[in-house]
């Protein structure tokens, strides 16, 4: 009982901290409409992503069609609101990949030390001497595009970031004296990781993972962009401004809304993380 007051406690530090910040209040409020959207895309969308019709190719915006039609006469506002699922999905699950591995590598690495911290590190030197982007692009054409290989390479892509973190996080937090208790009851090494320092040591990585969600949603349409990402005729941003390049020119909207999309929503995790940062370092409440 007295943990869940805690708990309580500095949930509502974090949230009266974070309130602060006017910028990261409306990008969390941004976050939760996107997440919303994607959610209630059937109810919410006009019409389906693949429904077509002929005579509205290249369509402007009218009254049945917001925001025009595109080349093969489909509705422009349904295919970004059905495309809000596939970028999230993106970087969410990209994201939780590379966090769930960092988490793991980086907690063993920073707890034990020594020649196990020694090779984990090392490994991690090679893995990120390969720049992130090329190699989720490598990844992709080797397994095939598709959506679920995409999430895959992108994950696999970016855990060394989350693993250094999580192991400097540790590092700091396992000499604290309810780390030294834990041991000197004979409590296994796997609980004091996973009990103790894990919950004590992922703030900073929270931070990671939010900012993270927007890199991978920027990556993963990057990655639709060039055919490695999702296939037609599934909507998904990258996919619907690589769809556009052909008529860019005469029909520039077609590509606008997407980017404007995925600028967005980049935009609103990055100081939602900015304002995390903040409310989780007691440094930087003053």
């Amino acid at each position: 009982m007295e943990n869940r007051r805690k708990k309580q406690s500095r949930l509502r530090d974090i949230w009266r901290q974070l309130k602060k910040s006017k910028l990261s209040v409306v990008a969390l409020i941004v976050l939760c409409l996107i997440i919303l959207v994607a959610i209630l895309a059937p109810v919410l969308a006009p019409y389906h992503y693949a429904q077509q019709n002929a005579k509205l190719k290249n369509a402007p915006p009218s009254a049945q069609h917001l925001l025009g039609n595109d080349r093969l006469g489909r509705d422009i506002l349904s295919r970004l609101i059905w495309g809000s699922r596939q970028s999230l999905q993106m970087g969410v699950l990209a994201v939780a990949i590379a966090a769930v591995v960092g988490i793991l590598i980086g907690s063993v690495a920073g707890y034990y030390g020594g020649w196990v911290d020694n090779l984990s590190m090392r490994l991690l030197d090679i893995y990120q001497a390969i720049p992130m982007f090329l190699l989720s692009v490598s990844l992709a054409a080797i397994m095939g595009p598709s959506l679920k290989n995409a999430i895959i390479a992108l994950g696999v892509g970016t855990v060394p970031g989350y693993a250094r973190i999580m192991r400097a996080s540790v590092l700091t937090v396992r000499e604290k004296e309810y780390v030294e208790a834990s041991r000197a009851i004979n409590a296994s090494n796997a609980r004091i990781i996973f009990k103790h320092i894990v919950p004590n040591a992922i703030g900073p990585l929270i931070v990671q993972i939010t900012m993270g969600v927007g890199s991978c949603i920027l990556a993963g349409s990057a990655l639709s962009y060039i055919g490695l990402g999702a296939q037609p005729p599934i909507p998904e941003w990258g996919a619907m401004i690589a769809d556009a390049r052909g008529v860019m020119r005469q029909y520039p909207t077609h590509a606008l809304y997407p980017g404007i999309c995925v600028m967005i929503s980049v935009l609103a995790c990055n100081l939602l993380g900015d304002g995390l940062r903040d409310a989780l370092d007691p440094r930087l409440k003053n």
